[in-house]
């Protein structure tokens, strides 16, 4: 049983995974997604969330809290700059795992993990959501129906003013 047990060890001692997490770390805060096993990512968004919710708050502390885990100057600028300002108001899950399937050579599953504030096809309002929902089948139709013959009758009457 796994009482308790948060991190995956992925079969790396204590310093290559440290490493490993540090590389990715920096890959995806660089490049905005990264394609990865599905074990190393989701042990990825373990280790970089909290590192994205320090960034939103932009203070010497976070900076060097940040650096220990990362190493890597670029990365510290690409997540306290344009990363922080699209965060900056999501409460949290700032990651997303998409799975891909399996890798033909050694059959492991494969996924993309990706920043979701900076995915422009799932991050993109549809005019679907924007309309307003009801419980009741024809709630949304009657008031579209009543609304045409109104409309009708206003075109009509500016047709009229234009005729005489």
């Amino acid at each position: 049983m796994r009482h308790g047990v948060k991190l995956n060890k992925l079969s790396r001692t204590a310093a290559h995974r440290k490493s490993l997490m540090s590389n990715l770390a920096c890959e995806l805060i660089s490049h905005k997604r990264i394609t990865t096993t599905l074990a190393k990512a989701k042990a990825l968004r373990v280790y970089v969330e909290p590192l994205l919710t320090r960034g939103k708050n932009d203070t010497t502390h976070n900076r060097r809290i940040v650096f220990s885990y990362l190493q890597d100057k670029e990365a510290i600028k690409e997540l306290f700059g344009a990363i922080s300002e699209k965060i900056a108001t999501r409460p949290g899950g700032y990651t997303r795992i998409i799975k891909l399937g399996k890798r033909h050579g050694d059959n492991a599953e494969v996924a993309l993990i990706e920043l979701v504030d900076f995915n422009e096809i799932y991050g993109a309002p549809t005019e679907k959501a924007a309309a307003k929902k009801t419980r009741r089948a024809g709630g949304a139709k009657k008031k579209a129906d009543a609304a045409a013959p109104a409309a009708e009758k206003a075109a009509d009457a500016t047709e009229e003013k234009t005729a005489e």
